[in-house]
């Protein structure tokens, strides 16, 4: 099935869950905040999170600068 990670495209299995999403697409989840058609998902969360056809994740990663 068809989801979209920050407006791209992305091919997963029926029925995958949003960790497994994380792990094929090798997004590390250290800093990382994720929402499912605009609804943010505690990370406790994310290996129970069935995703749709047509999804929307957004990916939001902490960054560090100086």
């Amino acid at each position: 099935m068809r989801v979209y990670v920050n407006r791209m495209p992305v091919e997963i299995a029926a029925s995958a869950t949003l960790a497994e999403l994380l792990e094929v697409q090798k997004i590390p989840v250290d800093g990382t905040a994720i929402a499912v058609n605009n609804r943010v998902v505690p990370r406790a969360e994310w290996p129970t999170t069935r995703l749709d056809e047509e999804a929307k994740v957004t990916v939001i990663r902490a960054v560090c600068g100086g």
